[in-house]
């Protein structure tokens, strides 16, 4: 079992900056990539960012490509999510989850933490 927990969410206004974190814990052995996701009222969960957990490469969805980064921090078992130039449609609870090696999705979330951008 891996369990993830996130933190670093809050309200901010569009143009800032904030920083997500999620800290993993238990077979991290097992783990191939570590992504971010979120979900805003009324809409289907969406692909945010991507990290492979031992190689460091990592991808991003079209519409926070050059304004969000994820970094990771082995040692400490976490990944981050930098968000920079804020809109207000980034608005949405951030969900990080984790996928195992060999497996076709991800297999373990954690309970999100909310975003909010006001305008």
């Amino acid at each position: 079992q891996v369990q993830l927990v996130e933190s670093g969410g809050g309200l901010v206004q569009a143009g800032d900056s904030l920083r997500l974190s999620c800290a993993a814990s238990g077979r991290l052995f097992s783990i191939s990539l570590m992504a971010w996701f979120r979900q805003a009222p009324g809409t289907d969960r969406e692909f945010v960012g991507a990290i492979n957990w031992s190689g460091g490469g990592s991808a991003y969805a079209d519409s926070v490509k050059g304004r969000f980064t994820i970094s990771r921090d082995n040692a400490k078992s976490t990944v981050n999510l930098q968000m920079n130039s804020l809109k207000p449609d980034d608005t949405a609870v951030y969900y990080c989850a984790a996928k195992q090696m060999g497996a076709g999705v991800y297999d373990y979330w954690g309970q999100g933490t909310q975003v909010t951008v006001s305008s």
